[in-house]
């Protein structure tokens, strides 16, 4: 039983590995405490950039600032916008800290209309950086890049962090998200859980490669014992809880649209996997009854956050409702999303 965690942890990062070819992403989110010895070898440091980033979840972001928890610990920090950890304790020291600089006039608050961008099951905030610099460049919005610890906990725990994220922003008056994967499961979580005065707040939401209908992939793992087995968190819920999470999953209240990757065929990229895919996700999964929009495109699972195309659709969608301007639509019917049948 000593060693069920650490066999845990290297399925993860093997599935991390294999699945979302993250590791670089996860490596610029490692957290520098002191400088990095000449003698430490660059793939320690990026298992060490690894292992952080799926293990602390933010509380409060506040642009680049960010107070975060380790799930089921005591430990909490605070990180400067360097990725530096300014002070490690309690919640309240660390809260504390933030204040002070925070009523020094160190920290600025957040107002107005902000964007909220997660990531998905085993990455870290790194992967989203692509899709979060574009949008900084091209939207008014204050953006900022949410951070959890995807393996490590349960979706209604990440829902309660989010939802502690947003609390944390009370002079935003108009919220979106933008999400990747189980990131999206994310933020339906915590719709089902809002306050009326939080979803009053919603704007749009932008889906990225998303689970809507549960993962063929999870299916097939929770047939292989071990697998299913050494699956621990959220990613345990995908592979064996599917139905229990999906009941708990909240169609947006507000505007939202739909981003697949595929071939646009009946093969896809991942052999595994039955008719059109992202190599992880297959593109009827990603259907939710509601979306005002919806768009197929010839791209990888992983490489969303960095496909031009998709960078260009996700800004135009969360300024104008959809993912093309009008001019551009007047050749074009409107998509239609094909109802899924549930799985066997």
């Amino acid at each position: 039983m000593f060693f069920l965690p650490m066999l845990r942890r290297l399925f993860l990062i093997g599935v991390l590995l294999e699945i979302a070819a993250g590791s670089s992403a996860l490596a610029e989110d490692s957290i520098h405490t002191h400088a990095v010895g000449s003698q430490e070898t660059s793939w320690l440091s990026s298992l060490k950039g690894m292992s952080d980033a799926i293990e602390w979840s933010d509380q409060l972001v506040c642009h680049d600032w960010r107070l975060q928890s380790k799930p089921f610990t005591d430990s909490w920090r605070l990180l400067d916008p360097e990725n530096q950890c300014c002070i490690e304790g309690s919640r309240d020291d660390c809260m504390a800290f933030f204040r002070f600089r925070e009523e020094a006039g160190l920290i600025p608050s957040v107002q107005g209309s902000a964007v909220l961008v997660l990531h998905g099951l085993g990455q870290g905030r790194g992967s989203m950086r692509p899709l979060v610099e574009y949008l900084r460049k091209h939207s008014d919005a204050t953006i900022m890049n949410v951070g959890y610890a995807s393996p490590k906990a349960q979706l209604e725990d990440h829902a309660r962090s989010l939802g502690l994220v947003i609390h944390n922003l009370p002079k935003v008056d108009r919220l979106s998200f933008v999400t990747h994967s189980l990131g999206t499961l994310v933020v339906r979580r915590w719709m089902s859980m809002a306050s009326p005065e939080d979803l009053k707040r919603l704007d749009r939401m932008v889906m990225l490669g998303a689970p809507n209908q549960g993962s063929e992939l999870a299916r097939i793992v929770s047939r292989v014992w071990f697998l299913s087995f050494l699956a621990d968190g959220a990613a345990r819920e995908m592979v064996v809880e599917w139905k229990r999470i999906s009941d708990q999953l909240a169609i947006p209240p507000c505007s939202f649209g739909i981003i697949a990757g595929g071939r646009g065929d009946n093969r896809g990229f991942s052999p595994l996997l039955t008719g059109d895919d992202d190599a992880i996700v297959r593109v009827e999964e990603t259907h939710l009854a509601g979306a005002d929009d919806f768009l197929l495109l010839p791209v990888h699972h992983a490489d969303m956050m960095r496909n031009p195309q998709i960078q260009e659709a996700t800004m135009s969608f969360l300024k104008t409702g959809s993912f093309t301007t009008l001019e551009d639509r007047k050749d074009t019917e409107p998509a239609t999303l094909r109802p899924i049948e549930p799985p066997q």
